[in-house]
């Protein structure tokens, strides 16, 4: 019995890992547009709770918003789209120019970090992952707002 309870606690603590985004700075991610032998390295970057707060609170233009997550779940004030993470024909329709800020955030961080490697392996620059997601921005005592 004891056993089996260890197990079913590692069994435990592996899906929760597995589940759970990382938190680097910037991930890299093999760019495909570069001559064997030549390779480069692409990268995108996280943005914290607070950055994020703050480009929303400024109403910066500059920035696009997407909201990643399925099912949905409600949003963050200020989202320029809700587009699942893993239709990436979608996802490139909806956003402007490859070097344009694009702020990716889903309910946990996992979907919108798999959505900010599969767009920098497409050649987009400025991509930034918000991990914690909706969770961390409820934790952080800001709401989440519903638009469907």
């Amino acid at each position: 019995m004891r056993i089996a309870g260890m197990v079913l606690a590692a069994g435990i603590m592996i899906f929760i890992s597995a589940c759970t985004p990382t938190n680097n700075e910037s991930t890299p991610t093999a760019s495909p547009d570069t001559e064997p032998g030549t390779e480069t390295t692409a990268t995108y970057h996280t943005m914290s709770i607070d950055e994020l707060a703050n480009i929303v609170s400024d109403d910066d233009q500059a920035y696009t918003i997407v909201n990643v997550h399925i099912p949905y779940q409600g949003e963050i004030e200020g989202t320029d789209a809700n587009i699942a993470f893993n239709d990436i024909e979608a996802l490139t329709e909806a956003l402007p120019d490859k070097n344009a800020p694009i702020v990716l955030y889903c309910s946990s961080g996992n979907m919108s970090e798999q959505a900010a490697q599969d767009l920098v392996k497409l050649g987009y620059t400025q991509v930034y992952d918000v991990p914690g997601g909706m969770y961390a921005w409820q934790s952080s005592g800001r709401s989440l707002v519903n638009s469907q």
